[in-house]
């Protein structure tokens, strides 16, 4: 008679291990993977945020003013360009590109990317701001150079 053999397998000891060390893997990358997404799409919206000053320097090349066309048609936030940007494919839903309160006047514009949705509970760097002098600014706790 042969001697019995050891199963061929895991033990449940070792099973759980295993399940333990990646659940230790997931726990340390998961937060950096989200804090990474939050990133890419900030990065995204300041750059959407620049081509919205670039179309309000293309309309100040046209009419000489900021506030309102030749035709004496007002800008406001209502009558900015769907850009292709701002849709809801690409960063329309994170977040929300509007001129800041009282602007634009006849010389100045001052444009703004507020975080909705998941992307403005997770983010530190609240509403981005690009102004026609090309000044950018924040809203919440960074700094302009770690968010822009």
């Amino acid at each position: 008679m042969s001697p019995p053999r050891r199963g061929l397998g895991f033990t449940l000891i070792e099973l759980m291990i295993v399940v333990a060390i990646i659940g230790i893997l997931a726990a340390i990358a998961y937060p950096a993977y989200t804090q990474h997404v939050v990133k890419t799409k900030r990065a995204a919206a300041a750059a959407c945020l620049s081509e919205y000053a670039s179309f309000m320097e293309r309309f100040y090349t046209t009419n000489l003013r900021y506030d309102e066309d030749s035709g004496g048609t007002a800008m406001n936030t209502a009558n900015l360009p769907a850009l292709d940007c701002a849709s809801n494919d690409n960063t329309g839903q994170d977040y929300n590109y509007a001129f800041a309160a009282g602007e634009p006047t006849r010389s100045t514009f001052v444009l703004t990317a507020a975080p909705q949705g998941a992307q403005a509970n997770r983010d530190d760097c609240g509403t981005l701001t690009l102004d026609q002098a090309g000044t950018r600014a924040v809203s919440g706790g960074g700094t302009v150079a770690e968010c822009w």
